[in-house]
């Protein structure tokens, strides 16, 4: 008989989050999946085409049953609207429950912010005696922090003790990262056994090119410096602007293409205006995942960013894969663990939110010569497959949610 899995995530397709695959992939491997996630209204707060608060509250997709939960959406990204859209989806989540059919073998949430997220997970298995995995996206409360500007000291400790609590009720948690891994051990007192380091990986198509001669047309004959993702203020994506009006003034022909939306985009559309960036800072709007190789295709670099902070250093962001696949020079403005991934690939790397050195490292790389420029390219590709091939990645996780086996290291 097929293994079962209960997957717990607030978001899920038809947004744009990693778990859709990571769902495709269970099912391809003959592992039966249901999935309980929120009404689709992120990054926006509005709701997707053929959704509403009345639903649809069930779903089907390739091959897995959806049973989705109210939320209150977070319209505007306002701290209470997103403080609203935090708390109401694992309350909803709760009492939508009673309505799965049971019979899992082990349940898997994909905890991205909030770390809420995870408390109807915990429930489910707890009450049903099932093992619970929590895959650790967004370290809280330290990630809480680059959304909501929480100064209080009582608050603080109060997302600090309702965090590590929610963490130590998990089974078995996965870092992406080795000093991740370490912090969470420390943290839930779980021996590395129960903590597996298992990165992120990235969908097979990303590694893909797909020249686009329409995009060509629009966005070609330049310099293409290429963001693809969520404009959040985690990405510290004002550093990117800035860095690239400043490198523009010497490197007249670079381009900035920020492929994505995002809470951010408004301010970073205002300082464009302000920096009079417009005519090469381009904004693209947000795009399916399956049409990115359009635009990593039009690349002579790729970046990617963070924002100052010793906690999101602990983590290598998701994006780091797909831009390693694609097989462009990678240029990184990031601290610890993902600097160090984007250095051992044979990235260009500044420190997190240090418009300066991103800079310097813009204009070293547009004067290098095309031949340096596509053995970089190489060097992130082979990187890619040394450390987030899919197949393998996969394999590990389904290994330890259903079995408990940490991958070896």
């Amino acid at each position: 008989m097929a293994s079962r899995i209960l997957v717990v995530t607030q978001h899920f397709w038809p947004e744009n989050f990693r778990i859709n695959d990571i769902v495709e992939g269970f099912v391809a491997d003959g592992i039966a999946v249901d999935v309980l996630c929120g009404l689709p209204n992120y990054p926006k707060g509005e709701w997707y085409p053929g959704y509403s608060a009345k639903g649809p509250f069930t779903d089907t997709y390739k091959g897995a049953r959806v049973w989705r939960a109210r939320e209150i959406p977070r319209t505007g990204n306002s701290g209470a609207r997103i403080f609203l859209n935090y708390v109401s989806w694992p309350l909803y989540a709760w009492g939508a429950l009673r309505r799965l059919p049971g019979g899992y073998d082990a349940v898997f949430c994909f905890n991205t912010s909030p770390v809420l997220m995870c408390w109807p997970a915990i429930r489910y298995a707890k009450r049903h005696r099932i093992p619970l995995t929590n895959y650790v996206l967004d370290l809280w409360p330290e990630n809480l922090y680059s959304v909501l500007p929480v100064k209080s000291r009582f608050w603080r400790g109060v997302a600090r003790r309702v965090s590590d609590a929610l963490y130590k009720k998990a089974d078995r948690l996965i870092a992406m990262s080795a000093p991740l891994q370490s912090r969470l051990c420390a943290r839930t007192g779980k021996p590395p056994a129960q903590v597996a380091c298992i990165p992120q990986y990235c969908e097979d198509f990303y590694a893909v090119p797909l020249p686009d001669a329409a995009l060509q047309a629009e966005y070609g004959g330049h310099f293409n410096v290429v963001f693809t993702g969520n404009f959040s203020p985690a990405q510290s994506l004002e550093t990117v602007v800035c860095a690239a009006a400043k490198a523009h003034e010497t490197a007249e022909n670079l381009q900035l293409l920020l492929v994505g939306d995002g809470m951010s985009r408004p301010a970073l559309e205002a300082l464009v205006q302000r920096l009079g960036a417009g005519k090469y800072i381009r904004f693209t709007g947000s795009v399916p995942p399956a049409d990115i190789p359009r635009y990593t295709a039009l690349a002579d670099a790729l970046i990617v960013s963070l924002s100052a902070s010793p906690d999101l250093g602990l983590t290598v962001p998701g994006k780091m894969a797909s831009c390693m696949a694609a097989g462009k020079p990678l240029l990184a403005s990031m601290d610890g663990a993902g600097a160090e991934a984007a250095a051992a690939a044979g990235g260009l790397v500044s420190a997190a939110a240090d418009a300066d050195a991103l800079t310097a490292n813009l204009l070293r790389l547009y004067a290098l010569p095309a031949q340096a420029r596509a053995a970089m390219g190489d060097a992130a590709r082979a990187y890619y497959h040394a450390h987030y091939r899919r197949d393998v990645l996969l394999r590990q996780m389904e290994g330890f949610i259903l079995k408990g086996e940490a991958p070896r290291t």
